[in-house]
């Protein structure tokens, strides 16, 4: 999940698709890349207690040692971001292979835990607000790319630039990523601005665009505080409703893709 504007529901999104696809029984891996935590912190992880995506990502530490299980989602893990991963922009720098340092990490972890007969479903890589190493790293190790978008004028514009680095990363880096998944959030149906954009993505995206749009919701600002996601806060609420919904139509694109026996 990606976008460099902040601000667009992007980490909000990344704990409350994750934590619904959990809930449905699918097992999800979320991978907290932001240096500001609020993934790690959505699900109750103490930061300054554990290792995280910093040590994986500059010091070669194995995903398995830095993943945590989620309390209450069984089929949930999260490797979070520590204090440090602020570094890791500057520190990833003179690295070689900089940019596949992520990808290594994780194509390794996945490996043992599908030869356990663990295999997961979806990994979610939460990204920061920018367009850096870390965010770099990300697309590298993805194969597919879900862009929240905030009903605003100012994140079409956002939109035009994300794509041009994603074609540049699928030029150079990564031919696999591809856009396949757009989320309207913050949207607010009373304002002719937030119309206005979803009908621009409707037009533009309509394969991409899942047209089930989040609304402004306080229980979904509010369940962070609590260490908690809103599935799990106040899961009769709108945006939880709607999240549970984006989930299913999320899986319900990429049920062919995934047997019985993968998901058993």
């Amino acid at each position: 999940m990606a976008n460099q504007k902040g601000g667009v529901g992007k980490t909000t999104s990344a704990v409350n698709i994750g934590a619904a696809l959990a809930m449905g029984g699918l097992r999800t891996l979320v991978i907290d890349l932001d240096p500001q935590g609020n993934a790690s912190t959505a699900f109750g992880v103490q930061r300054d207690e554990v290792q995280g995506m910093y040590e994986v990502i500059i010091k070669d530490l194995p995903i398995k040692e830095a993943a945590l299980k989620v309390p209450g989602y069984p089929a949930l893990e999260i490797i979070p971001a520590t204090q440090s991963l602020a570094n890791a922009e500057v520190e990833l720098v003179p690295l070689v292979a900089r940019e596949l340092r992520l990808k290594r990490a994780l194509t390794n972890y996945l490996n043992e835990a599908a030869a356990r007969g663990e295999r997961f479903d979806y990994v979610i890589i939460d990204c920061p607000p920018s367009l850096g190493l870390l965010t770099i790293n990300a697309l590298v190790a993805a194969d597919e790319l879900l862009i929240p978008i905030q009903c605003e004028y100012y994140s079409l514009e956002g939109l035009t630039l994300l794509l041009h680095t994603v074609t540049l990363i699928v030029e150079h880096l990564n031919q696999n990523l591809k856009l396949t998944t757009i989320v309207l959030t913050m949207y607010d149906g009373r304002t002719r601005l937030a119309n206005d954009v979803a009908e621009e993505i409707r037009k533009h995206y309509p394969n991409e665009l899942i047209d089930i749009p989040i609304p402004r919701a306080v229980r979904v600002s509010e369940a962070p505080s609590y260490g908690q996601t809103v599935m799990t806060y106040d899961p009769g609420s709108n945006g939880a409703e709607a999240y549970g919904q984006v989930a299913r139509e999320i899986a319900r694109r990429g049920a062919p893709t995934i047997t019985s026996a993968e998901v058993g």
